[in-house]
This record gives C-alpha cells, structure tokens and sequence, in this order.
C-alpha cells in the first residue's frame, strides 16, 4: 500500500506512511491523500477507514474491490465510488470528501489521478469540494475520450469495408460495440445514482452558488459524455448494416451471374435433352451427317446468339460489369 498526501493549495504531493497521513487528516485544514493499492493483495488487516482515522462505520467498504456505483452523504462527508477508463478497462476509484481533506483509493498507478493533479496549478480548486468535482470531471473526460477514440476506429472500419470488405472486420465491429456498451453499462448507473443524491442535496437553496455552479457544469458534462457514448452505439449498428448490405450486394451479384448463366445455357440444355429422345422419327430418319451438324450443332449456335444478342439488348450484362466496376473502384 502506497500512501501519498498532497497540502492544498500549492503543496507537493509527497509519500508518507499511514499514520502520518492519519495525523494530517485530522489536523491538515486543506489536505488531499491518495492510497494506492496492490493488485491481487490481501486487503489490510483492519478496514482501511479505520486505518485512515477516518473511524466512520458506513465507510466498512472503502478500498474493498467489487464495489459497485456509488454516491451518498455521510454526516458532514460524503463517499463516492467513480469508475473511469484506464486502458481500455474499467477502474474504480473510491473517494471521501469533506470540507476538509478528500481522500482518493484505487488499485495499482492510475493515471486519473495523475492527470487530476496536473491540473490543479491552472484550476486552483478553492475547497475540497472542488477538488471531487475535478475529480469526477476528469473521470467523465477518460470516458469522452475513451468514446470517441472508438467513434473514429468504427468510421475507419466503415470507410474500410466499402473499399474492400473482409470477414476479420466483422470481429473487430464486435469489440467496439462491446467497448461501446461497457461504457454505457458502467457509466450510466453512476450518473444516474450521482444525480440523484448530490443533485438532490447540492442544488438546495442552503447551498452557496459556487458549488451549484459546480454541479450544473458535471451535469452537462455528464450529458455530453453519455451522448457521445450513444452516438457510438449508434454507429456500431449502422456499421453493422453497412457491413449486412455489401454482404447482400456481393450475393446479389452472384445471383445476376446466375441468371446470366442460366439464360444462356437453359435453352441449350432443352435442345440437347429434346434430340437426345429415342424415338422413331429421330432414330430412323435424322441419320445423315447433314442433319447432325444442322441440329446438333447449327440449332445451339443460334440459341446461343439469341441469348447473347438479348443480354446485350436489355443491357444486363452491362450492368453487372458497370455494378463489379463500381463495387472494384471503391
């Protein structure tokens, strides 16, 4: 386990052991601690509030791995469990915040949480307060970004398939739209369960105007971030039915070469099956040489032509090749 505790403002974030950063959360007056934890290590011995001195019995889970979405007031705190995108997965960062300190846990380096003290010299959060609304809003921003590097990939798997479509495409739209949905799945019960406890509590009339501010700006990020996810989704399934209708175009062409075929060769196939018959008048009276180049061949050589002379005159045959041109030119 590895303890960092950042001063506020204009501190630098330093490693410490646990009572020492015990000491500061009771003490410091503006104080951000961040624990990271061993992938696959044993939790602590005690549960790590208690360790922290944070001492309060509803905080039993923090830094306990399955945690699902959460959002609620404690007294004069309150806890958080925010899930972001490392990596292409899923991470769980559990927070508690008061006016005082807000404390962040999570399981091996996470760069969330690099990326959220990077931003404090240009942001310069007043309160702790501030700093949860910082850290959730990066959250959302692992999540935009996450949704619309996945966005791009779809519409390059489309401009793909169109110019030459092969089966490994299929595969690879199935995992963004998986991407697409672990997103959605993960991201929307924490919205909704944010939204209605830290809407409910902050958007009182008791509460100053800065920290409302603060709420509406989460909510529209909120809202832009859960409509890019969906934008995505909605171009996994119109990549899928691209995807459906150039299977289709390819069987179609297969059908009009068929028919093609069988335009030519149908007819051959009566005059050869209707002068194979063995009856009296063919066998008695069509023996000469004459009659077998005549029929035999001369009849499925004009059958021929006629088929030929009509595909060009329908322009069939010229639309299957235009049809072939197109399908090769892109």
């Amino acid at each position: 386990m590895i303890v960092s505790v950042l001063p506020m403002p204009g501190g630098a974030m330093t490693r410490t052991d646990v009572s020492e950063a015990r000491e500061q959360l009771a003490t410091s007056p503006f104080l951000l601690v961040d624990v990271e934890l061993s992938e696959g290590a044993p939790p602590p011995g005690r549960p790590l509030a208690r360790l922290l001195g944070l001492g309060s019995p509803d905080l039993a889970w923090l830094g306990r791995e399955g945690e699902s979405a959460r959002a609620e007031f404690l007294g004069d705190g309150a806890a958080f469990v925010v899930p972001a995108i490392e990596a292409g997965r899923v991470i769980h960062v559990h927070t508690v915040v008061t006016e005082r300190y807000l404390v962040t846990v999570h399981w091996g380096a996470a760069r969330l949480i690099e990326n959220f003290t990077a931003r404090f010299p240009n942001e310069r959060p007043p309160d702790a307060v501030a700093l949860l609304f910082l850290l959730m809003d990066e959250a959302l921003e692992t999540y935009r970004g996450s949704a619309v590097q996945a966005l791009l990939d779809v519409e390059d798997l489309e401009d793909e398939m169109f110019r030459r479509r092969q089966p490994e495409q299929v595969y690879r739209l199935a995992r963004l739209r998986r991407t697409a949905a672990l997103l959605h799945h993960t991201l929307l019960p924490y919205h909704r369960v944010t939204e209605e406890t830290v809407t409910r509590r902050m958007m009182s009339g008791s509460v100053p105007e800065e920290r409302q501010r603060l709420v509406r700006e989460y909510q529209r990020t909120a809202g832009l971030v859960l409509a890019d996810i969906e934008s995505l989704q909605e171009a996994a399934r119109r990549a899928f039915g691209s995807y459906a209708s150039l299977v289709s175009a390819d069987q179609n062409g297969v059908i009009n070469r068929l028919a093609i075929v069988s335009t030519i060769f149908l007819p051959l196939t009566f005059v050869t099956g209707f002068f194979g018959m063995n009856f009296t008048y063919l066998t008695d009276e069509m023996e000469s040489p004459a009659v077998f180049w005549l029929f035999a061949v001369g009849l499925q050589v004009a059958f021929l032509a006629v088929a030929l002379y009509t595909l060009h005159r329908t322009g069939l045959w010229r639309r299957l090749r235009d049809d072939e041109g197109d399908l090769d030119g892109e």
